[in-house]
C-alpha cells in the first residue's frame, strides 16, 4: 500500500508543478495584458484533486490516521483554484487578478501541506 501512496504522491507533485508552472509562464504576460489560463493549469489542478483524494482513500483503507480538517482545508482551497481555472480556461484574456488568485491559492495549498503538522 505504501508504494501506491508514494506513486500517487509523485503524481500529486506533478500536478502541483503543472499548475504552478502554468502560472509562472503567464507572469510575463501580465505586463502586456495577454494573461490567459493555459491547459497545464487545468490539468494540474484536476490531477491534484484526483491524486489527493486517492491518497486519502488509500491511507484510510490502510488504517492510517488522516487529519480530516487539514484535508478539508486543502480540498476547499483546491476547489477554489479549480473554479477559477475552469471558468477562465476558454477565455482569450483573463484579468491579472484571476491569475494572481490562482497562483496565490496554489502557494497557500503548498504551505498548508508542508507547514501544517
Amino acid at each position: 500500500m505504501d508504494v501506491a501512496v508514494d506513486i500517487f504522491l509523485i503524481l500529486h507533485f506533478i500536478g502541483i508543478a503543472s499548475l504552478l508552472g502554468g502560472f509562472l509562464t503567464q507572469m510575463r504576460a501580465m505586463r502586456t495584458g495577454e494573461v490567459r489560463v493555459v491547459p497545464a493549469m487545468v490539468h494540474g489542478a484536476l490531477t491534484m484533486l484526483v491524486t489527493g483524494l486517492v491518497m486519502v482513500g488509500l491511507r484510510q483503507a490502510d488504517g492510517a490516521e488522516v487529519d480530516n480538517f487539514k484535508i478539508g482545508v486543502k480540498t476547499a482551497v483546491l476547489l477554489a483554484i479549480l473554479v477559477l481555472v475552469w471558468l477562465n480556461r476558454d477565455k482569450e484574456r483573463v484579468s491579472p487578478g484571476v491569475l494572481g488568485a490562482i497562483g496565490g491559492l496554489t502557494v497557500v495549498n503548498i504551505c498548508v501541506a508542508v507547514l501544517w503538522n
